[in-house]
């Protein structure tokens, strides 16, 4: 899952997004500089990565994708997901996607200095280009792929990736659907345990 699912499923806990947010910049022990809740945060962030990484509906999904994009199918799976969670935004939130985004932003830019110094300038062009509103259209996801591909230290072909989910696209949005119920269920159950 990419930045806006992992928002979306920390719940209504600021720290928890926080941390869930900001988690693939903090490394190992890290973790232990932060509130408990923002840490907290983090270690769902890892769980709900591998949750999604050995599901077996993703499996086909990065499978499909494996052939032409190799390495990159993880990253470009992720991205179709949050494409489909936020293109249905209101079937699985109470609140439209473009209050939901600018609330998202505005938790995560008040905490900037609790940020790591690779996760602020991601964000800044996050919250400059409006990237999470931007997923629920092919247009922005065509414009996050091509700007991974352009940042990938050798040819990736991401750049490629919005014209496969065009021609795909109720397959991937079939494996989504009964996908990402699953993953909700799972994350009420963990966050119970955190």
């Amino acid at each position: 899952m990419n930045f806006l699912a992992h928002a979306f499923l920390s719940g209504d806990n600021p720290e928890l997004l926080l941390g869930n947010f900001i988690a693939d910049t903090v490394k190992g022990k890290q973790a232990a500089l932060y509130t408990s809740e923002v840490a907290k945060g983090i270690k769902l962030h890892r769980l709900i990565d591998t949750y999604t990484d050995t599901h077996e509906i993703v499996a086909e999904t990065k499978a499909r994708l494996r052939p032409q994009y190799r390495k990159f199918a993880p990253v470009i799976a992720d991205m179709y997901y949050d494409h489909f969670l936020a293109s249905r935004f209101e079937q699985y939130a109470d609140e439209p996607l473009i209050l939901y985004t600018e609330k998202v932003y505005n938790i995560v830019g008040a905490s900037m200095h609790l940020l790591p110094e690779r996760m602020k300038y991601i964000f800044e062009h996050m919250r400059q280009h409006n990237w999470l509103l931007g997923y629920a259209q092919l247009e922005g996801v065509g414009r996050a792929l091509t700007g991974m591909s352009r940042r990938a230290s050798f040819e990736s072909g991401m750049e490629t990736a919005v014209y496969e989910l065009e021609q795909n696209y109720t397959l991937y949005a079939d494996e989504f659907e009964t996908f990402f119920p699953e993953l909700v269920k799972y994350v009420e159950e963990v966050k119970q345990i955190l």
